[in-house]
């Protein structure tokens, strides 16, 4: 009987925080969106990255965990290739999300899943079977009727923002593997950290830096960094404890039903026509494929 109510307790665990990170990485979208009207991408990527390492130093000092910060020579290589990771994604999503409607950019970040749950089954050894290939193609196909007859337009933006999916699917990888010998709050700080260096030696080297914007655009970039890249990884990362790396990567799918209301919310606007369509697409892909996990375990 213990092992099975240990083994709800972690099914619920890890529900609960990876639906937390869920919810407030959804945030990024808009947050970001907004101060990207303001800062110029490679400008906000620093202003957003630097901020989350001030407030996840401060955790881990409010928590007494500073002596942890030390690590292992493996640990340091793999944090670093995580912070890698970060700043280029950093990068990359806030430049193709400049030019998307934040709701259709979420759409496309469901991609982030599929690579990440691929990944997982590859080097984590999670299981994966032939039933999956049909909603990634449907994924896949969504993405391709969203670009229709537009390309022009937003064919950076997808290709940017799919290229940071890997990235971040990278990330994930490396949170996972290393999440039960490092805290996760100590994995946030060099996550974001290291980020920080990449991306400050990035705005160095294109010489893009600019600060002068209205105070509005700084409030909600200093908010959104503590929602997105601190608190929601925060939670995420602790998931990680308790559930698959697939599993949590399940949840994430349900990330467009959040940023849809908050989008209109504070944009007045929707996705319409193709990329609405297309990301409805995306999305049925995304369930499907959330379904499968779910009935096979």
């Amino acid at each position: 009987m213990c092992p099975d109510i240990q083994t709800r307790s972690n099914y619920l665990k890890g529900f609960l925080y990876s639906l937390g990170g869920t919810i407030l990485v959804s945030t990024n979208f808009v947050t970001a969106k907004y101060g990207l009207k303001g800062f110029n991408p490679v400008t906000f990527s620093l202003v957003w990255t630097t901020a989350a390492v001030v407030y996840s130093l401060l955790i881990v000092l409010s928590c007494g965990q500073w002596r942890q910060m030390a690590l292992s020579s493996r640990d340091i290589r793999n944090v670093v290739l995580m912070g890698l990771a970060t700043g280029a994604a950093m990068i990359l999503a806030w430049t193709g999300l400049a030019r998307l409607d934040p709701s259709f950019a979420a759409f496309l970040w469901r991609f982030q899943s599929v690579l990440t749950i691929v990944l997982s089954v590859l080097l984590l050894r999670e299981r994966m079977s032939i039933k999956e290939i049909a909603p990634v193609t449907v994924m896949i196909l969504g993405g391709c009727l969203s670009t229709i007859g537009r390309w022009d337009i937003v064919g950076i933006g997808i290709i940017l923002t799919l290229l940071a999916c890997i990235a971040v699917a990278v990330q994930m990888l490396i949170a996972k593997a290393r999440v039960h010998e490092i805290h996760p709050n100590i994995l946030v700080v060099y996550r974001v950290g290291i980020g920080a260096v990449v991306i400050m030696l990035w705005a160095l080297l294109r010489g893009k830096i600019d600060f002068h914007v209205e105070a509005s655009y700084w409030y909600i970039t200093l908010l959104g960094a503590f929602l997105g890249p601190c608190a929601s990884f925060l939670l995420t990362f602790r998931s990680y404890r308790y559930w698959d790396l697939s599993r949590s990567s399940m949840v994430r799918t349900v990330q467009p039903l959040f940023v849809l209301p908050l989008a209109y919310l504070v944009f007045g606007k929707l996705p319409a026509g193709k990329e609405l369509f297309g990301g409805c697409v995306i999305l049925v892909g995304a369930f499907w494929l959330a379904w499968i996990h779910l009935i096979r375990k």
